[in-house]
């Protein structure tokens, strides 16, 4: 009798190690549906995206204030269409502006989201009409590499 009682706490406990692991691992993937609160959607269109993905946060001074919540091609304006689920806590003036930022030289890309100065604001359908797509790093290297060379041949000239 004694070992089947220590055989069934043996067993809750296992049970409960793999239900805070595989909670924590949800938070941490940010893949658990656990918040409840309100939200609105709004969308903004990129030129290029680079590497953000769905799920991918939304911020605003540092603070997250959402996610990406879908990631479209437009046909009609060859752009990316990217669908955004903003916390109902946070409005935003319909004047914001969105970017395409990375965190640190090769972080995880998110989108930084600046208020503008309207009074009205941005409602659950609205489109963002200032947006700035992903920095692509091999294209700067390209220019910065094309400058150079394009300095070098103009100080090679001889002087008459």
């Amino acid at each position: 009798m004694q070992r089947a009682t220590l055989d069934l706490w043996v067993g809750i406990f296992v049970v409960a190690g793999i239900v805070a692991v595989l909670f924590l691992a949800l938070k941490v993937g940010n893949l658990g549906g656990f918040d409840n609160s309100e939200t609105y959607e709004i969308r903004a269109s990129f030129q290029n995206i680079g590497g953000l993905k769905a799920r991918a946060p939304v911020k605003s001074a540092g603070v997250v204030v959402g996610r990406v919540a879908e990631i479209g091609f437009d046909s009609k304006s060859y752009e990316a269409s990217v669908t955004l689920k903003l916390d109902a806590r946070y409005p935003f003036p319909r004047d914001s502006s969105a970017s395409i930022m990375t965190s640190g030289l090769l972080g995880e890309q998110y989108i930084s989201l600046d208020a503008g100065g309207e009074e009205k604001m941005l409602v659950n359908g609205d489109t963002l009409k200032i947006t700035q797509g992903a920095v692509v790093l091999e294209n700067l290297i390209g220019q910065f590499l094309y400058n150079k060379n394009d300095s070098q041949t103009d100080s090679a000239e001889p002087v008459q």
